[in-house]
């Protein structure tokens, strides 16, 4: 029998996912990501109507998933991310330039490809970011 070629991440750090799908899969030394949204660990959107706020928790949640699956930021190659209205626009860039400093020391930033919505599956949630990371080698 073959070795399992991916495997399903759901890092106990976060609520449980709310529907059919995983919030990681690893396959072939790529880890990707669910699009993860501020939700807090307990399932509540974190920061209602604030893009900046929610920025800043939805990175917090792609570390969990990052950390639970072996990696770190510095892992990551790439972020999708898709913004509720170009009115997110300006606190999603202002959060991000808050938070790299700390995740990209070197400047060396992942990848990103910005899409503007109007919504997310009719949720509240004005950013949703889906990221694609390579797995650290193994000893």
């Amino acid at each position: 029998m073959s070795p399992k070629k991916r495997t399903a991440i759901n890092p106990p750090k976060l609520n449980p996912p709310g529907g059919e799908y995983s919030y990681a899969v690893s396959a072939r030394g790529f880890l990707f990501i669910a699009g993860q949204t501020a939700s807090s660990p307990e399932g509540k959107l974190v920061g209602e109507g604030d893009a900046g706020a929610q920025t800043r928790q939805v990175f917090e949640n792609i570390g969990r998933v990052l950390e639970g699956a072996g990696a770190s930021f510095s892992d990551v190659v790439e972020f999708t991310t898709y913004l509720v209205g170009v009115e997110s626009v300006g606190p999603f860039l202002e959060a991000r330039r808050e938070l790299f400093p700390s995740l990209y020391p070197e400047g060396d930033y992942p990848t990103n490809t910005l899409i503007n919505i109007e919504s997310l599956a009719g949720s509240k949630a004005l950013v949703e970011i889906k990221t694609v990371a390579v797995l650290p080698e193994s000893d």
